[in-house]
């Protein structure tokens, strides 16, 4: 390879851009069903990384594309991004992310609506809570923490249409406490909308705090995060293949029903190197690199030895483009999704927006 050190570094960057929504640890996170006091708090993280600072302008359509049609279009607008939010966009809601929780269980972070943009949508406050010992902590019943983040998520609440509760972490011992959360947040909440973010499942999973069916009547919509199919350590492969997302959303149709049912889709991809330079070693592996690559400069900064070495990287990526978001759009619609939610505006192809189209509220039946 003649550039394998650049290979190597942007292998890297990749490793790092793509980062999104999935845990670093083992497990497979749209199924797993293991308790909080096994994990590492704050494993799962949200794609904060640029592919695209702002979006160019619409692409010209493509006569032979199909068009999909949805009573509502969400997105998810990251503070801080804002000019990601264009005039013209086929978007009925925007959740805004986010506010968080802190170690002491109290609400930070609010975005506020004068920083987006005016835009013909309803804009809901997403809210995340990080680490399964937090979030075990902040539902507790009974709790003053828990009474005090109630009422901060509700004054929050004010300024938006509606509040989107992002709990990633609940551990699964606490579903009967993030159910009776919700249940008090609807009661504070009165008219304005009460969503959740939930993980994909595929069937009904025993004590799982996400269990759809159970927390259908106490809210107006569930997003079903349907991605990280495969995640940033697993073996490479799809985000979201069409035959898992058909599996996820068939499922989530017998449970929920098209009526509250948001399927989500990624605006991002993922790499994978097929190895991993960067570990912990002792000094007879530090002698076996010496030696395994040749390295003969061995320098010093400020007292401490440093060396430097090549080593080519194959990088595997996965990704969507238009048409594989048009084709899983598309399989949606036919199964009888009738919303659709995306992760994030920012991070998408221009072209996908000539594949998508809202529908009047008064034909999608869609009021509230």
């Amino acid at each position: 390879m003649k550039y394998p050190y650049l290979v190597l570094v942007l292998a890297g960057f990749l490793w790092a851009l793509n980062a999104c929504h999935s845990p670093p640890g083992e497990r497979e996170p749209a199924l797993y069903t293991g308790d909080w006091e096994t994990e590492t708090e704050g494993e799962d993280e949200r794609a904060e990384e640029e592919i695209q600072e702002d979006s160019p302008e619409f692409l010209p359509p493509d006569p032979d594309a199909p068009v999909s049609s949805f009573g509502e279009v969400w997105t998810y607008l990251v503070k801080e991004r804002e000019t990601a939010l264009r005039p013209g966009l086929p978007l009925s809601d925007i959740g805004y992310f986010s506010a968080d929780v802190d170690s002491y269980g109290k609400l930070r972070g609010i975005p506020s609506r004068k920083n987006a943009p005016p835009f013909p949508a309803r804009f809901h406050l997403v809210v995340t809570c990080g680490g399964y010992a937090l979030t075990h902590f902040v539902l507790k019943e009974g709790s003053k923490e828990r009474r005090e983040l109630v009422a901060d998520l509700t004054a929050a609440a004010r300024d938006f249409v509606g509040l989107q509760i992002d709990f990633e972490d609940v551990p699964n011992r606490d579903g009967d406490a993030f159910r009776s959360f919700l249940a008090e947040l609807r009661d504070g909440l009165g008219e304005k909308m009460l969503t959740v973010a939930f993980k994909a499942r595929v069937r009904t999973l025993e004590n799982d705090p996400y269990d759809y069916k159970k927390v259908k009547p106490l809210v107006d919509r569930i997003l079903i995060m349907a991605y990280d199919e495969h995640w940033g350590t697993s073996a490479p492969g799809p985000v979201a293949s069409l035959e898992w997302c058909r599996r996820v959303a068939e499922y989530a149709l017998s449970v929920i029903g098209p009526e509250k049912l948001i399927m989500g889709l990624p605006f991002y991809g993922r790499a994978w190197g097929h190895i991993n330079p960067s570990r912990a070693l002792v000094y007879s592996g530090v002698e076996d690199l010496i030696n395994e690559y040749q390295v003969e400069a061995i320098g010093r900064e400020r007292g401490i030895p440093t060396f430097q070495y090549e080593v080519p990287v194959r990088v595997k990526v996965y990704y969507d483009d238009e048409h594989s978001l048009s084709g899983r759009m598309e399989m949606y619609r036919s199964l009888g999704v009738r919303s659709v939610g995306f992760w994030r505006l920012g991070q998408e192809t221009p072209a996908v927006w000539n594949r998508l189209r809202l529908e009047p509220a008064q034909a999608s039946g869609f009021l509230k």
